[in-house]
């Protein structure tokens, strides 16, 4: 039996592409300047990997906003159905102006780390620290987060009635 969504974050149509829009504007317009106006070759080549990696960074960054992140009672998943983390797992979540947190979104700390994962704009996991959040708009991620403090506090017995 599949569980129930509780929140959803999407990334926001209009977001996603002014960040698509920029990551290949700014990869065309470092290749540009390295064949138009060639500097000396190091450079020349610093500026064209710098492109290209702007340009993989845009098609990723595609691919990745395409999905969406999901909670249920039991874990943080995609909407492709890989899990992310179990909220058992789940140590604290951070929200705060100075959290090392994705724009609009939220940090989690897990008690183990796991693989590295990146979805440019929407997620990412690296150790025991998830960042959600990039292009998703912000009520959907203060949402989410606050769905999260709410099912951590019940499980620790800490929630206030």
């Amino acid at each position: 039996m599949q569980d129930e969504v509780l929140a959803v974050v999407e990334a926001s149509a209009p977001r996603r592409w002014l960040a698509l829009v920029m990551l290949v504007g700014l990869g065309g317009l470092l290749i540009y300047v390295a064949v138009m106006t060639p500097p000396t070759l190091i450079w020349q080549v610093f500026l064209i990997a710098l492109g290209a990696a702007s340009l993989w960074m845009a098609q990723s960054m595609y691919a990745a906003t395409a999905g969406r992140v999901e909670l249920t009672d039991s874990e943080l998943r995609t909407g492709s159905g890989e899990v992310i983390t179990r909220i058992e797992e789940i140590e604290q979540i951070e929200r705060g102006a100075f959290a090392f947190k994705p724009s609009n979104g939220f940090l989690i700390r897990t008690r183990t780390p796991a693989t590295r994962t990146w979805r440019p704009g929407l997620w990412w996991r690296f150790g025991r620290r998830i960042g959600v959040g990039g292009v998703t708009p912000g009520s959907q991620t203060k949402f989410m987060a606050e769905m999260i403090s709410a099912m951590i506090a019940e499980r620790d017995g800490t929630l206030m009635r």
